[in-house]
């Protein structure tokens, strides 16, 4: 240790745990609970007279012990103030941009976000809120974009997909000097290798469903936030009714102490797979950050500790939708699913045409999302030396 202070790997083993208070168990019990039982009328009022109903149990809706554990583990882990669990990565998302924007307010996301982000934004209109995209590599130029009556920056770095990685201290330092709320996703990163808050970011949110639960048998979110903010997000997860399973949350917290140990052999087999298919035919490019040569590889060497196990594969501009319908078909291993960060390898192709700004993909091949799982590394190439084959059987 360090001064006192445990290292990453150790807070990832003990973060949010106390044995003491569970008669010596490890883990915490599961609380599936709803109603809460007062003592007397004198502590009824004493919990409504909270109005953030976290100082001690009123509902399950607005917590357990068990969620109390995780989200003050994830809070720890991620240097912030306090954390809000929630059902989904999805509902980490809406509940953190409502816990902010008004009618009127103009709000500015980055072009990379995970789709159903963007789609949600774009559902702000109907409540008189405008959402304008900017270029995820635009950094300290942003300020050119921030409106008098702007109210929020929506980053995630590196973005969905396409992989850029945003300036982040500068994007941030820009918004806090014009009070401008800053929000960024950091599931692909986690704080095994990112802490944003660390980077001038104002709130985190996570799809706590991918890395931090690991296994793909949960659906978790979480938001941490800074003291400054908190507050709003309480509140506003509070109002819409936000929470999480028992279950899940439980779940999610027995992730985070493997977290540290998942997230570096997922980054071996992905850097390891993203050389190999370099130097593959049929292969434009591969869009991983770690990557040398990478647009976004030295913004990442700065502000990253290490890189997790999913990527993009760019196939050449020849080859069309049959080409690789037929390279998909032919994988074994790869399984064809959405979501990310379990055990497991997955593939799926995406559209950067359709959901992103005119011109971002111009020219360019069809796009892939790779995930790299635990299989042995050997058995991973030659499945994916199999699709490649297929696909070269099927040029436009």
């Amino acid at each position: 240790m360090t001064d006192g202070r445990p290292s990453m790997e150790t807070r990832f083993v003990h973060a949010g745990s106390d044995p003491r208070q569970q008669h010596g168990y490890v883990n915490p019990p599961v609380y599936r609970a709803s109603t809460v039982l007062y003592e007397d009328v004198a502590a009824m009022d004493a919990s409504q007279a909270d109005p953030l109903k976290r100082e001690m149990p009123v509902y399950g809706r607005f917590g357990t012990p068990t969620g109390r554990a995780f989200e003050a583990a994830l809070t720890e882990l991620e240097g912030g103030y306090a954390a809000v669990v929630t059902c989904s990565g999805l509902a980490a998302i809406t509940t953190a941009i409502l816990s902010f924007v008004r009618a009127g307010d103009h709000i500015l996301v980055s072009d990379s976000v995970y789709l159903p982000t963007r789609k949600f934004c774009d559902s702000l209109a109907g409540l008189g809120v405008q959402t304008e995209y900017y270029d995820p590599c635009l950094g300290k130029a942003i300020e050119e974009l921030i409106r008098p009556y702007t109210r929020m920056v929506y980053l995630e770095s590196p973005g969905s997909t396409t992989f850029e990685v945003q300036d982040v201290p500068a994007i941030t330092d820009v918004c806090r000097s014009q009070g401008v709320v800053t929000v960024i996703d950091n599931t692909w990163a986690t704080p095994a290798f990112s802490r944003p808050l660390e980077l001038g970011a104002d709130v985190v949110v996570h799809s706590a469903t991918k890395y931090l639960t690991g296994h793909a048998d949960s659906i978790l979110g979480a938001i941490v936030c800074t003291e400054e903010h908190f507050a709003a997000v309480r509140s506003a997860a509070m109002r819409l009714g936000q929470c999480a399973s028992a279950d899940d949350v439980y779940l999610g917290l027995r992730g985070l102490r493997t977290l540290g140990v998942r997230l570096r052999h997922h980054q071996r087999q992905a850097q390891e797979l993203a050389y190999w298919l370099r130097a593959q035919d049929g292969v434009a490019d591969v869009l991983y950050p770690a990557l040398p040569g990478d647009p976004g590889h030295e913004l990442w060497r700065r502000d990253f500790s290490g890189a997790a196990g999913l990527f993009g594969l760019e196939l050449e501009p020849r080859f069309g939708k049959p080409a690789v319908r037929a390279m998909l078909g032919r994988l074994r291993l790869f399984g064809l699913g959405h979501s990310y960060g379990g055990y497991e390898s997955l593939i799926v192709p995406v559209d950067p045409i359709g959901h992103r700004l005119p011109g971002t993909w111009a020219g360019r091949g069809q796009l892939l999302r790779v995930h790299s799982g635990f299989e042995d590394l050997d058995d991973l190439k030659e499945d994916l030396a199999a699709g490649l084959r297929a696909l070269s059987d099927h040029r436009a």
